[in-house]
């Protein structure tokens, strides 16, 4: 293996991230070619804590955007000090010559720096999340294409801004639309599946060390029964380890059908999959996988 990538995954091991190799190759590509990574997997399986993740490794800021639908370049990328503009037109107004005014006005002193501006206006190099794409439309993919290809942003009254130091960007994605091949060729891509049930039991350990290794099996085999059983939200990383805590807070050493019953909101956040789950019993979902 690599150094690098096998410091990537002791490195991230001490921020309690666990790395398979595959994708920290993944994230050793990003660092080095320079490219975007395209994270695509179910919710809940890590894709976001995995930039945060990233920053902590690297030293450095975590610049996030957040998709959704009519997402625009104001609440993007920048948009004009209306009141700091206009404060100075008063100022500039004895000025008789229109151009020279709006030369003044129409600098990046006026500028208001949003997410995709902020990550090419740092000095030293930041971790740039734009998570959930799939929530945005297509014509936000075609403003991010100049970013993610040139490492630049072009203004009409300001020309094109290129990167001071090139962020490392994560885009995530949960598939709830397909995205288009522009912005696919621009990323490197990794697909995120749940992990194994082998490697959920050592996450599970590794934020909940004094969980017992026999209730963690049990959750992690519950839960991984759940993920198969066609439920309209299936749980995420995030969910075992609410109920492993659940479990903990209430001293419980074994899930019984008690316990589904009055606990299976850590877990289940969908009306229709909690009926699911209370209509059958705990040993429906505790024989073993292989």
């Amino acid at each position: 293996m690599n150094k690098e990538i096998e410091s990537l995954i002791k490195d991230f091991y001490e921020h309690d991230y666990i790395l398979n190799e595959e994708l920290a190759t993944s994230i050793f590509l990003l660092k080095n070619l320079e490219k975007p990574l395209l994270l695509e997997g179910n919710p809940g399986v890590g894709k976001t804590m995995l930039a945060k993740t990233l920053a902590a490794h690297l030293k450095t800021d975590l610049i996030r955007l957040q998709c959704y639908e009519g997402l625009d370049v104001n609440t993007t990328i920048y948009e004009w000090n209306y009141q700091k503009q206009l404060l100075h037109i008063k100022l500039f107004e004895q000025e008789n010559n229109r151009e020279s005014i709006e030369s003044k006005i129409f600098g990046m002193d006026y500028v208001l720096k949003r997410p995709l501006l902020q990550s090419i206006s740092a000095k030293k190099p930041v971790v740039l999340l734009i998570d959930e794409i799939d929530r945005a439309d297509e014509e936000f993919e075609a403003y991010l294409l100049e970013l993610l290809s040139d490492f630049q942003i072009s203004i009409p009254e300001l020309g094109t801004i290129k990167a001071v130091s090139k962020p490392l960007v994560i885009l995530t994605s949960n598939r709830t639309r397909e995205l288009s091949d522009a912005l696919r060729r621009r990323c490197l891509y990794h697909w995120v599946d749940f992990p194994s049930k082998s490697k959920e039991i050592d996450i599970i350990h590794k934020k909940l060390p004094n969980i017992d290794e026999d209730l963690a099996n049990q959750v992690v085999t519950f839960i991984h029964h759940l993920r198969k059983s066609g439920l309209n939200k299936p749980p995420g990383i995030a969910e075992s380890l609410d109920w492993a805590k659940t479990l903990l807070l209430l001293n419980e050493a074994n899930i019984t059908d008690e316990i589904v019953k009055n606990t299976i909101g850590s877990v289940l956040k969908h009306k229709d999959d909690i009926e699911f789950v209370r209509n059958k019993t705990v040993q429906d979902f505790l024989y073993p996988i292989d």
